[in-house]
């Protein structure tokens, strides 16, 4: 087959994306009131996220080496596979040990998937032209995956209000839809995503998986290396801790604002849609934030930005106030992940790309652990107005972090890559994103 042009490389990788994400923009709305229907309580659902917590916390980083060293594609189809195997549990599921194994695998499967697809894009468009930038599709990703989830979580609600079809309950008809699309996902993942690699065996895949330690050595070899990757992965840390205060804390901040619980979560099933609709507009100004005013600077302003949103959240007095600051927190969310994410590409060669992306996409975890147990305490001591001032302030606090990417762009000729052993990156200096002539990257990963 004859090398795939940018276009197609961007083509093929927005697809992908796209296919990636519906099927979990149709679980997110039903896959507690799933759990509870077939007999879990809240508690028990508590417990059952802990294990993809678990196995995502062990594997992150050996799975991104195993990335690198093994090749993107082989990893991306046993993630997907394992997807599709936990999505055929979960429908089927009655016990609190088989949800328990079905988020076991999610662990498993997310562990795998994080990073691959993102370093294939950049690592493929790069070799279709060294010069090419790759920032927008990163931009363009983070919108796809927003309008994916938002129609896949209507779409959702559309089977629900549809009712029980046969033996189906209403609750199951999404879970499988969502089965369907993801075996068309896997199938779409093997036809579109072309990777170039030595040939492979068990041979390969033993030398692979002995690399892979190594992989991950290195990876933290950069940050010993480079004061900018510190300082980047070190951003995730604070932003977990803040992510607290609109994924877990705004339902109740809603429903003390409205005074009722149910009124409060049924203004916030539309408004979840509108959420990841609004971090897809995000998105889309990437390439805009990236020629003014750059990629650091942009990142940089975004936390204040939405540490300002949190505040808003915490402060507004009506629901229309609190679910607007919502709103823009998810936009700006949005907006901040491929620049974040192009930073990172910026500092590493194509061998530890993966590694590095997980690497950062780990940090975000402990950040996020400590933060929910530190802003619920104080929510309950304090209120949730001040649990969510408190994180808004962690959340702008983390702008400064920026500041060595930003002086490595504003010098001329920004650093190239920087590699494990201090030797120079190949192909000359790399401009970095937000440069004038910028070249232009969770979901999360990231987030």
């Amino acid at each position: 087959m004859s090398a795939l042009t940018v276009r197609q490389v961007r083509l093929r990788y927005l697809a992908l994306h796209g296919l990636r994400w519906t099927p979990t923009g149709l679980m997110i709305p039903v896959m507690i009131l799933l759990m509870q229907e077939r007999g879990l309580s809240l508690s028990e659902i508590g417990l059952v996220f802990t294990a993809q917590a678990l196995v995502v916390l062990a594997l992150e980083l050996p799975t991104g080496g195993l990335a690198d060293a093994l090749g993107r594609k082989p990893v991306l189809v046993t993630a997907w596979t394992l997807n599709l195997i936990s999505l055929v549990v979960f429908a089927a599921a009655d016990s609190f040990a088989l949800f328990f194994l079905v988020w076991a695998l999610q662990g498993v499967y997310r562990a795998l998937d994080s990073g691959p697809l993102d370093a294939w894009y950049v690592d493929t468009t790069l070799a279709a032209d060294p010069d090419a930038t790759y920032e927008p599709g990163l931009g363009l990703a983070g919108t796809v995956a927003g309008v994916a989830i938002g129609a896949g979580a209507l779409l959702s609600g559309g089977l629900v209000a549809l009712g029980p079809v046969g033996p189906v309950s209403a609750l199951t008809l999404p879970v499988l839809v969502a089965l369907v699309l993801q075996a068309v996902a896997l199938v779409a993942l093997l036809t579109l995503l072309v990777e170039t690699r030595p040939a492979q065996g068990l041979g390969a895949l033993r030398a692979s998986v002995a690399d892979a330690p190594r992989m991950v050595g290195q990876a933290f070899g950069l940050l010993r290396r480079s004061r900018v990757l510190l300082a980047l992965v070190a951003v995730e840390l604070f932003w977990g801790f803040g992510m607290v205060t609109f994924e877990s804390l705004l339902p109740v901040r809603l429903a003390e604002v409205v005074g009722d619980a149910d009124r409060a979560a049924a203004l916030l099933g539309p408004t979840s849609s509108a959420a990841w609709l609004a971090s897809a507009a995000g998105a889309a100004l990437t390439p805009l934030l990236l020629r003014w005013p750059g990629g650091a600077a942009s990142a940089a302003l975004l936390r204040v930005v939405q540490g300002a949103t949190v505040v808003g959240m915490g402060l507004f007095a009506g629901p229309v106030g609190v679910l607007v600051a919502y709103l823009v927190c998810y936009a700006v969310h949005g907006a901040s992940n491929p620049l974040h994410t192009g930073l990172l590409h910026r500092q590493v060669d194509g061998p530890y790309r993966t590694s590095v992306i997980s690497l950062n996409s780990l940090m975000g975890q402990p950040g996020f652990a400590l933060g929910a147990v530190l802003l619920t305490a104080l929510a309950d001591t304090r209120g949730v107005s001040t649990a969510m001032l408190v994180g808004a302030v962690v959340l702008a606090v983390a702008a400064p972090l920026y500041l060595p990417a930003w002086r490595a762009g504003r010098r001329a000729g920004s650093p190239e890559p920087v590699r494990p052993d201090g030797a120079d990156g190949p192909g000359g200096p790399h401009r970095a994103a937000g440069t004038d002539g910028h070249r232009e990257p969770t979901v999360t990963a990231s987030r």
